[in-house]
This record gives structure tokens, C-alpha cells and sequence, in this order.
């Protein structure tokens, strides 16, 4: 399921990131699946145990998984299940836009020219 391109611009462990964060959105990872130990995994993929380490934790302060201490790191439970969504989404398009070299500026007027279409002109690209 997992698996890393050594030879991508996208570091590993914002790969493996993506990756388990497209198995939730999907539905291949469901609320409470427990993950490979960091470890295991990061014997499994050919990588640094410590890069293995940082997308755990980058996972965790998204709220995409929890770690429980000896007992490992689990999907998380859905909690506000549209919120996740979006963040899901969000995070597979900044991959996205990053893989195709699009600049930061440039990929936010994609994405609110996406929801003008869809919502109308009152979608602002400012948060006032």
C-alpha cells in the first residue's frame, strides 16, 4: 500500500504523509486502525527510522492519527467528519500544486477560482 519514489522532488516523509492521509480520505484506513510501529515501517519502505518518526508526528498535529503510547498510533476517530474532509482535500491539492511547481501565490487563486465556480462571487481569497 505504502511505498516511496527515492527519486521524487517531494521529501519521503511528506510522501508517506500523503500517502496515509489519501488511505483515510479514501477509506482504506478507517477510525482506529493501527499503524505499522515506526520502526517496522520504516524498515519496510527502506527508510530512516526518524523519517518515519517526523510524518507520525506531522500526522498527529494534523489530527489524522493518535499515538497511544506502547500501544502504537491509530487512525483517528472522525470527530467532525466534514472538517477532516477539507483538510484531507486541502492537504492532497498542496501536494498536488507542489509536485507540479506551482508557487504558493498562484495555487491559492486556482483554488478560489475553483470555489467561485462552484460557490459564486462572494467567496473572498482573504479570511476578513
Amino acid at each position: 500500500m505504502l511505498s516511496i519514489d527515492h527519486g521524487s522532488a517531494i521529501p519521503p516523509f511528506e510522501q508517506l504523509r500523503m500517502q496515509i492521509i489519501e488511505a483515510v480520505r479514501s477509506g482504506e484506513l478507517a477510525a482506529g486502525a493501527r499503524l505499522p510501529t515506526v520502526r517496522k515501517l520504516a524498515d519496510d519502505l527502506g527508510l530512516a527510522a526518524n523519517t518515519v518518526a517526523r510524518s507520525y508526528r506531522r500526522l498527529e498535529q494534523d489530527e489524522v492519527i493518535e499515538t497511544r503510547g506502547r500501544q502504537g498510533s491509530f487512525i483517528a476517530a472522525t470527530g467532525d467528519a466534514t472538517h477532516r474532509q477539507a483538510q484531507l482535500a486541502a492537504s492532497a491539492f498542496a501536494l498536488r500544486m507542489s509536485e507540479l511547481g506551482i508557487p504558493v501565490n498562484e495555487a491559492t487563486e486556482i483554488v478560489t477560482a475553483a470555489l467561485r465556480h462552484t460557490r459564486g462571487p462572494e467567496v473572498r481569497s482573504d479570511r476578513s
